[in-house]
């Protein structure tokens, strides 16, 4: 009898409640998908939670997915968003602890490659579209000859091989962006050998059986991720649309919310990004290409920021509550410690989204001088600062990035960074952080060139002088670093208001 494809499985299963057929869906792809949620959040025990919650939303959405959905593709983006979810809300695991933990589970025989493939491997997949990554998954991650790729994709073989070709090209120039060089050769055959692992004995049984009754029996956190992940994909969904050229304007509630380049379409996907952006990742949720900035209509749930892991100036940014002086850093570069402010300046707090691929920065700096009429520049004066040198470089604290950021989450006693460079010149960085404590300039001496993640605590009931002798501490302990107070001249960004 000729096996059944996936969609007929599916098929079946939607219409007649087929235990079998969605037992054969399982086992075809609960590899796959534990290995992709392994590789994420780099425990087994959390993979396994994961790859449960993937196929109760395949079991859930089952009658829903197109006709010729290439089913592999979308398990894995499904995967991907749940263990992202799953990060977010859970444990937001390091990624150094995630290529800590794969390294130790290769295989002696495996190539120099994967070592450095593995930890950044899916958020590289993600920064290709769903054509490439479909046929990456199903050429390397299945392992499908170019005939069954085509036939998957509605290709001909020939067409296959163009595509898969130009999506490895691509593949391997996203991981040159992040440090990772090899030819598009060896990556494959990285890809190939070890992307899947086999998942643990029983999974896939245990799986069927709670997936098939759509989660009635599952956990509350397996049942907390799967609403999660659903909310994200129904998100995911929502941009099709192409984007309207620069220039094109919609005003929002009032004449200083400006959205510029976003069809009417787009607007409430931008609406919604504000309000909801604690279950969405900034890279893989789809916007429209956008700046938008304007009166903060969410201050009263705190301000936020949610940074691309693409380290490029360039890169996607959500600001939510912001002071205008963190508008203005954005916009220039520099830490509102580093700004000479006229006594005019905006006050309240503001919303800020930027995912225009291409000047960015200069374009916002034309929308804040066009709301406002503020302008800025940099000029060297003399001013008292901060000089920043290490005392220890064996502190515990400073460790050298797993890859991915910049991302920051802070509270009122705590601060997390991950990606973060000492210093840097494009962006926000480590120096900023600390100077922001004194509303000092900070000079960086360190000679520290690599990216960091830090997780620093501190007494959050502390104030002024008392607060600031806590940070030197903190400084000094976790990360050998301590600040020396001086006079020198510095590069200071002097704001001007035009009215």
């Amino acid at each position: 009898m000729p096996e059944l494809d996936d969609i007929a499985l599916l098929k079946q299963f939607a219409e007649n409640d087929s235990e079998s057929a969605f037992a054969e869906i399982v086992s075809r792809y609960v590899n796959l998908v534990y290995s992709v949620a392994l590789r994420n959040v780099g425990d087994a025990h959390a993979a396994q939670e994961i790859s449960q919650a993937v196929f109760i939303i395949l079991a859930r959405k089952a009658n829903k997915l197109p006709r010729h959905a290439v089913l592999s593709g979308w398990l894995y983006q499904t995967t991907r968003l749940t263990a992202a979810n799953y990060l977010r809300t859970e444990i937001r695991r390091q990624k150094r602890e995630q290529e800590a933990f794969m390294q130790s589970t290769l295989n002696e025989f495996e190539s120099e490659a994967w070592p450095q493939i593995a930890p950044v491997l899916d958020d590289v997949m993600m920064r290709l579209g769903e054509r490439d990554r479909n046929a990456i998954v199903l050429r390397f991650f299945e392992n499908k000859n170019l005939r069954e790729v085509g036939a998957a994709i509605g290709a001909s073989e020939d067409a296959a091989k163009m595509r898969v070709n130009r999506a490895l090209e691509k593949l391997r120039k996203i991981f040159g962006k992040r440090g990772v060089t090899f030819s598009a050769a060896a990556i494959a055959g990285a890809v190939s050998t070890n992307s899947v692992q086999a998942a643990p004995v029983g999974l896939a049984k245990t799986i069927s059986a709670v997936a098939i009754a759509k989660g009635a029996a599952a956990g509350g956190s397996t049942l907390a991720l799967v609403k999660g992940t659903l909310k994200l994909m129904a998100w995911t969904k929502m941009k099709t649309a192409a984007v309207v050229s620069i220039g094109a304007l919609l005003v929002m509630g009032t004449p200083t919310v400006t959205v510029m380049a976003i069809h009417k379409s787009h607007a409430n996907e931008v609406e919604n990004y504000f309000a909801h952006w604690d279950s969405m990742n900034i890279d893989t949720v789809p916007l429209p290409d956008v700046i938008v900035l304007r009166p903060s209509k969410y201050a009263n749930k705190g301000d936020y920021v949610l940074a691309s892991s693409d380290m490029s100036p360039e890169g996607r940014l959500m600001r939510r509550g912001a002071s205008f002086p963190e508008i203005l850093q954005t916009a220039y570069g520099f830490g509102p410690e580093q700004m000479v402010l006229p006594a005019n300046l905006p006050r309240g707090q503001f919303d800020l989204l930027l995912t225009v691929p291409k000047n960015s920065r200069e374009l916002l700096r034309a929308e804040i001088k066009k709301q406002f009429g503020i302008t800025a520049h940099p000029e060297t004066r003399d001013m008292s600062v901060l000089v920043l040198k290490v005392v220890n470089t064996n502190a515990p604290g400073l460790k050298i990035s797993a890859g991915g950021g910049p991302n920051i989450w802070t509270t009122r006693d705590s601060i997390k960074l991950v990606g973060y460079k000492v210093s840097d010149p494009g962006g926000y960085d480590i120096a900023h952080v600390i100077g922001g404590f004194y509303n000092l300039p900070v000079i960086d001496e360190t000679g520290l060139t690599d990216a960091y993640d830090l997780d620093a605590k501190w007494n959050g009931n502390l104030r002024g002088t008392a607060l600031q002798k806590e940070i030197e501490r903190v400084t000094r302990e976790q990360f050998g670093l301590e600040v020396v107070k001086d006079n020198r001249p510095v590069e200071m960004l002097v704001v001007q208001k035009s009215n």
